[in-house]
Parts: structure tokens; C-alpha cells; sequence
């Protein structure tokens, strides 16, 4: 297999013009280059190199490769973790989008005289992509805000006097107006690659060769313990990489929503309440956006549906059986000649005196994060 030509947006989304493009494979193979070099001893001590990981514009896919899917549940488990049953983790995660940390976030929409839930809209796109958007289109954000989130929004709500784009906007910041990409800290693009990279690396601590998950992202330190995902992924990916194979995001390099599990849930009517959830962007096999709502033409709704024998009173409760997926893909199995690390991930203490630590250009997320490269700053594109 040959290397690809290029990175496509996220669910091979069409909003972008030919430059737009360009300027998106740029920030996907600089985000690669900086996840693969990892940080230099100044910012981390025993975190790099990250070798197994690769970028597929760069280095062939062997014949050998196999693809490895990784899913976890979107409901938030540090929610779950400190809450004291169900009705409470479901009012807490629903109250903000900052606690929903799993790459799904979502907004809940109700009957002002029922107080019922008539839509919950949910979605996994990354931010950085309308960073991008952005730039290159500000109508195209306007338009998609207007088709999918009302059509009351202005320009003037998503944009600052400046002209730069606002992540957080008044129709993108809550879960009761909207939620059009992600925007909660950890849930970045960058995060993605930067996690899957940092758990290629093999460790090797006093003579044993760590393997469970949570031992593996609290040595390696890069990602929240407490998630769903991050200590899944880096567990997953690891195992690869235990089998001396390559390892690489696959393209299109995104968080996608992989299923809605429906088992226990009743309507009504008796028809199928899957029929409900429905994929409003990306393709077939990668969408990022989904919405769960009942047809105006029947007579209940989505507050009248059961899970369990409990009526749906909060989007979390869809959450609980909402799996996110992303994929990578292996090659070159038993060939790789990376030395494991003998040692976890130490931060170095800052300088004694008033100079300024070496941390602070490197800082990082509430999340245990690196930064990640943001989205170009210009629609320019690099010499390759």
C-alpha cells in the first residue's frame, strides 16, 4: 500500500474550498510531526521519541496493515464516578457542556409547556476544523449554523468585532441553545493524535512490561485516568504497539459516533425507537453529528419514550448508550525496532529565582494534556 495524497476533513465533510483543503492537511500532518517528535526534555522527561506512530501522507501502509477501532461509551464517567445515583449524574451532565469530556457533547431542546424533551442534538466534531472553516468561509459557518442550529443566528453571534471566530458563542456554549462542534477543553482534535501518539510508546518499569490500562496512562501521562476514553485508548493502542507494529490514525483522522444502542427502550406506538436517531453530517461511516427526535406527524415525544421503563427526561440518559469511535490502523507487525522506556513520564520542577519556568510555553489542558498545534492562523500552506 502507498502513501495518500492528502488528509480529508472530518467525516469527508464538503464545506471546504480547494485552499481550505490544503490548509487542512497542513494542520493534520503538522499536528502528527509535533506528536511523533514529542515533547523535548525541557517539557517531559522519558515521553519521546514516539517512533511507532506515523503519518500516512509520509510513510507507506504495509501490506500487512489491519485496522483497529476503539470505542467507548459518550456519557461522562468522571460524572458517573462522583455522583450518587442516576437522577443526579444525569442533571449534573446535562447541566454543562464543560463535563462532557468524552468527545460528545450535546444540547437538549423542550416543549415550553410540557417541559418535555422534544430534541437532543449531539455532536463529535472538533473544534479546530471550524477554526478553520472559519477563516477560509465565515458565510459556509453561518449557513450550517442557520440549517443546523436555528435560523435566528447572526453573524454577528459567531463572530467577534474582529472578524475571528468565537468557539464559544451564544448558540455553542450551553446545552440548552445549540451545540454545533465541541468545546469543551479536552475535547480537540489535537488531544486525539497527541494521546494516540504518546501511547505508542512501550514501558518497561523494573523489569515488567506494563499492559492494563490504567497503569499505562498514569506512567504515561497523557490523558484523564477518570474518562471512558482516553485510559480505552491508550490502553488499545499500546497493545499494538506491545506487538512491535507501526501505528497510525486513519484518514479521515476524526472522533465519529459509532452506535446508539436501544435495548430496554419503548415508544409509545411500539415502533422502533433507534428509527429516532438520525446523522445529520459526515458520510455513512463517519458521521460527527447526530440528532435524536420524534417526527411532528406522531403524537408523542421524545420525553414519552421509555429506557428501562423510565421516561426520557434528561439527553444524558441517551448518552448512557451513545458509543464514540476512532480508528487506527497497524502495519509492519513484529518489525519495529523502538526500545521501550525504562521510566514514567516525569514534568521537570520550574528554575529556582525569578525566571520564568520551562513549563509555561507548554502549558497544559485541565486534562493532563500537551497543547496541540491550533488551527493555521492563515489559509497558507507548506512546502512538502
Amino acid at each position: 500500500m502507498s502513501t495518500i495524497n492528502s488528509y480529508d476533513p472530518p467525516g469527508r465533510l464538503t464545506d471546504l474550498d480547494e485552499t481550505g483543503l490544503k490548509a487542512w492537511n497542513v494542520f493534520i500532518t503538522n499536528s502528527i510531526d509535533q506528536a511523533v517528535k514529542g515533547p523535548d526534555a525541557g517539557q517531559a522527561l522519558n515521553d519521546s521519541p514516539r517512533s511507532q506512530f506515523y503519518d500516512l501522507t509520509r510513510t507507506d501502509t504495509a501490506a500487512d496493515a489491519t485496522e483497529a477501532p476503539v470505542t467507548w461509551t459518550a456519557f461522562p464517567r468522571r460524572i458517573k464516578v462522583h455522583s450518587i445515583g442516576d437522577n443526579q449524574r444525569w442533571q449534573r451532565a446535562d447541566a454543562s457542556r464543560d463535563v462532557q469530556d468524552e468527545y460528545c457533547e450535546w444540547s437538549i431542546t423542550r416543549d415550553p409547556a410540557s417541559g418535555k424533551i422534544t430534541q437532543v442534538m449531539f455532536t463529535c466534531e472538533g473544534p479546530e476544523y471550524w477554526d478553520l472553516l472559519a477563516q477560509s468561509s465565515p458565510a459556509t459557518v453561518l449557513q450550517l449554523y442557520r440549517t443546523h442550529i436555528s435560523p435566528n443566528v447572526q453573524q454577528s453571534d459567531l463572530f467577534g468585532i474582529d472578524g475571528s471566530y468565537q468557539r464559544r458563542n451564544r448558540w455553542n456554549d450551553s446545552t440548552t441553545h445549540g451545540a454545533m462542534h465541541l468545546i469543551q477543553a479536552a475535547n480537540t482534535l489535537g488531544a486525539e493524535i497527541e494521546l494516540a501518539a504518546a501511547a505508542t510508546i512501550v514501558r518497561v518499569i523494573d523489569g515488567r512490561e506494563l499492559t492494563a490500562d490504567q497503569e499505562l496512562i498514569q506512567c504515561g501521562k497523557y490523558g484523564e485516568p477518570e474518562r471512558n476514553s482516553d485510559p480505552h485508548i491508550g490502553g488499545a493502542v499500546n497493545a499494538i504497539a506491545r506487538q512491535k507494529a507501526d501505528i497510525a490514525l486513519t484518514n479521515p483522522v476524526g472522533l465519529y459516533f459509532d452506535d446508539l444502542r436501544t435495548d430496554g427502550w419503548a415508544a409509545p406506538d411500539g415502533s422502533d425507537p433507534k428509527s429516532y436517531w438520525t446523522y445529520r453530517r459526515g458520510n455513512a461511516t463517519h458521521p460527527v453529528r447526530a440528532v435524536y427526535e420524534v417526527p411532528a406527524d406522531r403524537n408523542f415525544t421524545v420525553g414519552d419514550i421509555t429506557i428501562n421503563g423510565t421516561p426520557i427526561q434528561y439527553g444524558a440518559q441517551i448518552a448512557d448508550f451513545i458509543t464514540i469511535r476512532l480508528t487506527a490502523v497497524a502495519c509492519r507487525f513484529g518489525q519495529s525496532t523502538s526500545q521501550p522506556q525504562t521510566a514514567c513520564v516525569q514534568f521537570p520542577p520550574p528554575p529556582a529565582g525569578p525566571a520564568a519556568p520551562a513549563l509555561a510555553a507548554v502549558p497544559l489542558s485541565a486534562h493532563g494534556y500537551r497543547s496541540s498545534p491550533a488551527a493555521p492562523s492563515s489559509l497558507t500552506t507548506r512546502r512538502r
